[in-house]
């Protein structure tokens, strides 16, 4: 029997074998493999067959936020560590952060960074801490990411950040600095398969939106509307908005390449009331019901038990066909997670 709304976090929880987590990148970006969902049955596909699977006309929509090297390492008086995530920048010197330590600090609580750069917990807002770098001489945190900064890796790869991934955890096309974790979906591609959908006659586009640490954030209520979503910083230029329009006029097929892309273009149909140029923030918290209003078909990883993604997935093309698919991908040994492998879905029509 179908699994009829509304639906509870407990819902969206998988048995997940740890070993199929990615703890490593394939040599090769496209090397991955391809579960192709679009169907009600599930074929088993490569990467590098998706321009195949694509159509002349077709559009795909990239993000191409560029990750920083936003965890910092820092000691308190006491000498205690404190790990530093910045999850993003309220000012040059004052920057939202998530902070992990034996015993969470409280606000007014002094902190050196790197061994250098003293600075104080000013605030907190629930799970985030507001830090501000106390010696103005010794710089901003954009200078101190980038000579200090470690490239944040996600909390399931239990190991440390290597030179190979300040290549790898970022996508060919990455552009605009901003984010702290990679817009995973779009890790797949290299230039031979952006030249091979060139080739098929497949346009591309892009949107900006800065991924935050909150993407890794579980969710903690069981009635998952009590749920209160991150916001993340977007950028939709008119180029882009213009390339969706004709493709939908030529009848092509609006392809997101990541959930990112979809929180992209659905959060500003949400926020504007239609598909125009916008700058701004999304806290857009898609869950089975909500209806898409421009993609059509969305590239995306596999995606954490009872997480926010893995609910938009199974609004994207229904909760039982997602639940199918998992089982599928576990059985047939897919990778998961940031490093894995790739699923192709297409919107749900019921």
């Amino acid at each position: 029997m179908p699994h009829p709304p509304p639906y509870s976090l407990a819902d969206f929880d998988y048995a997940l074998p740890p070993e199929l987590i990615a703890q490593y990148p394939l040599t090769e970006r496209s090397a991955s493999r391809l579960l192709d969902g679009r169907g009600d049955v599930a074929a088993d596909r490569q990467f590098t067959e998706l321009p195949a699977l694509l159509q002349p006309g077709d559009l795909l929509v990239f993000n191409n936020t560029k990750v920083l090297n936003a965890r910092l390492r820092a000691v308190k008086a006491t000498g205690g560590v404190v790990e530093v995530l910045v999850e993003r920048l309220l000012s040059p010197t004052l920057a939202l952060t998530q902070l992990r330590s034996s015993h969470a600090p409280k606000p007014g609580t002094r902190i050196v960074i790197a061994g250098k750069h003293p600075a104080e917990i000013v605030g907190r807002d629930e799970r985030f801490f507001q830090v501000q770098l106390l010696d103005l001489a010794s710089g901003n945190f954009e200078t101190l990411m980038r000579e200090e900064g470690e490239l944040p890796l996600p909390p399931y790869m239990q190991r440390a950040a290597s030179v190979a991934d300040t290549t790898r955890y970022q996508t060919v096309y990455a552009q605009h600095e901003g984010a702290v974790a990679a817009p995973t979906a779009g890790l797949h591609f290299d230039e031979a398969t952006l030249n091979a959908c060139r080739s098929r006659g497949i346009e591309m586009a892009h949107v900006t939106l800065h991924v935050g640490a909150g993407t890794f954030l579980p969710v903690k209520t069981e009635i998952i509307a009590e749920h209160k979503m991150h916001r993340e910083r977007y950028v939709l230029p008119q180029v882009t908005v213009d390339a969706i329009t004709a493709c939908k006029a030529r009848g092509g097929r609006v392809v997101a390449v990541g959930t990112t892309s979809v929180r992209t273009l659905e959060g500003c149909v949400r926020e504007c009331g239609e598909l125009r140029e916008h700058q701004g923030e999304t806290d857009i918290f898609i869950t089975p019901g909500v209806k898409f209003a421009v993609v059509d078909m969305m590239l995306t990883n596999f995606h954490l038990p009872k997480s926010t993604l893995l609910m938009l997935v199974s609004a994207f093309s229904g909760y039982e066909h997602i639940r199918s698919l998992y089982a599928h991908a576990i059985n047939e040994r897919y990778r998961f997670f940031s490093y894995g492998d790739a699923m192709l879905l297409q919107r749900s029509t019921a």
